[in-house]
């Protein structure tokens, strides 16, 4: 028997461990709860915890995420008031300001950090500032940006602050985690339609589990995956978790500059300041169909379609976790001028895109 399969069980103290690294990480004390599942998990239990009738909503679209999580908020009987801006920009801190001012009683702000569908990234630090200045709480779905970009929970006083492991962190996906301020707690104990004794119950986790001095688990652990998770987090803290970022931003870097030198292709997100350090999305030129552009590419390169309306005429280069490097990124560039018959130029942009970012 394989000995991966026959592990000792996982105690609570490791698993403990392992919330605090996932603290440190998102640069926050506050409580941080891993939770057994994909991210959505928490995602959905944070805003069922604090979502209920009568409160009001403000929930920042930026791309597909958005939009789930407005169906969340009306299902909760919260309205909903969604700021919707177009997927190949960013959402600006006076544009949030402006919904807030039209609309007092909100007391809640939903928002994406980094959108790897779309390509896009939103300035977390100044619209968190304007939050809470209007005395919200603030949710971030901060999956895709987690060891990517720069992640301040406590300084930016982000109240929800959702992870996964799948993406720059290059680990798990099976497993993720929210850290929760005291001002979400307040609003979750004082929501009666907060779940209990349900798998989106956060304070089911933090009354059996936080508050109890995290010496007994409520049930048996997601074994592989915290492992997984441990061992990512150990990996980040090895290489310097500002070494991960500045990976991440020179593989953003690189291949936006060797998709202009291309000259077949357009980049989706025209605004590097908007670019996401995780994906770079490519509009592509009428006639030429993504998903069959990317069934010819080798499938071991990370490039894939659009999804939805944006499946025929955008590609995604993932730069992400362990595609975060440099070669990985000349072989999608050079794939891709393969079959867009590109212009010569491309690998020595990348290259030096990538040298630049890494200096600067």
């Amino acid at each position: 028997m394989s000995p991966f399969l026959d592990l000792p069980p996982l105690g609570a103290a490791q698993f403990a461990a392992i919330e605090d690294q996932v603290g440190e990480l998102l640069r926050t004390r506050a409580d941080v709860i891993v939770t057994q599942g994909e991210a959505l998990l928490p995602l959905e239990a944070a805003i069922r915890g604090a979502a209920h009738p009568g409160s009001t909503a403000l929930n920042i679209v930026t791309g597909p995420y958005g939009q789930t999580f407005g169906n969340w908020l009306r299902d909760c009987g919260a309205k909903v008031v969604d700021l919707v801006v177009p997927f190949s920009t960013a959402v600006t801190a006076d544009q949030v300001a402006e919904a807030l001012a039209g609309r007092p009683e909100i007391d809640f702000v939903s928002l994406v950090h980094a959108e790897a569908a779309t390509g896009n990234t939103n300035p977390v630090a100044e619209i968190a500032e304007v939050v809470r200045a209007h005395g919200a709480l603030l949710m971030l779905d901060a999956v895709a940006s987690v060891a990517a970009e720069p992640l301040l929970t406590d300084a930016w006083g982000v109240d929800l602050c959702v992870i996964g492991g799948q993406k720059a962190m290059a680990g798990p996906a099976g497993v993720s985690a929210v850290s929760v301020s005291d001002r979400a707690w307040e609003r979750i104990r004082a929501n009666p339609a907060a779940p209990r004794r349900s798998y989106l119950s956060l304070l089911d986790w933090k009354e059996r589990w936080t508050d109890a001095g995290r010496t007994a688990l409520p049930h048996a652990p997601a074994q592989l995956e915290m492992l997984a998770l441990g061992a990512c987090l150990d990996r980040i803290g090895a290489d310097t978790l500002d070494a991960t970022i500045a990976r991440h931003r020179a593989a953003a870097a690189a291949t936006r500059a060797g998709v202009r030198a291309l000259g077949t292709l357009e980049l989706f997100v025209p605004e590097d300041r908007d670019a996401a350090p995780v994906a770079t999305t490519i509009r592509t030129p009428s006639g030429l169909d993504a998903t069959a552009l990317v069934a010819a590419l080798d499938p071991a390169l990370p490039v894939q379609a659009g999804g939805g309306a944006l499946a025929s005429g955008m590609l995604r280069v993932n730069h992400y976790g362990r595609a975060a490097d440099l070669g990985t990124v000349l072989a999608c560039l050079g794939a891709l001028a393969e079959l867009t018959q590109g212009a010569d130029g491309a690998v020595a942009a990348a290259e030096a895109a990538w040298s630049a970012a890494l200096a600067g």
